[in-house]
């Protein structure tokens, strides 16, 4: 690809492949890791689910509308009018 040399794996009769000691520890697979496998056009990507997933995508998508807002927004609205109901 980009002139590096590429480690090949074979895969098992249960397609199963043992990703290399060298790939896994570039980003920091450890055994038990939770990884996120996609097929994305011709080949398949395998990525490490950060330990904290949540803080980790906060504020990815910063552009756009905050469906964070949004949710809070409506919930807002929600309890005026359960609290107009309720009266």
């Amino acid at each position: 690809m980009n002139g590096l040399t590429m480690t090949t794996v074979i895969a098992s009769p249960k397609c199963q492949v043992v990703i290399p000691k060298n790939e896994r520890e570039k980003i920091g697979l450890k055994p038990g890791s939770r990884v996120v496998v996609e097929a994305v056009g011709d080949h398949i990507e395998i990525r490490p689910v950060p330990e904290d997933p949540v803080g980790f995508y906060c504020g990815v998508f910063k552009e756009g509308p905050s469906l964070t807002g949004a949710l809070l927004k409506e919930r807002k609205a929600d309890r005026r009018h359960k609290n107009r109901k309720g009266s």
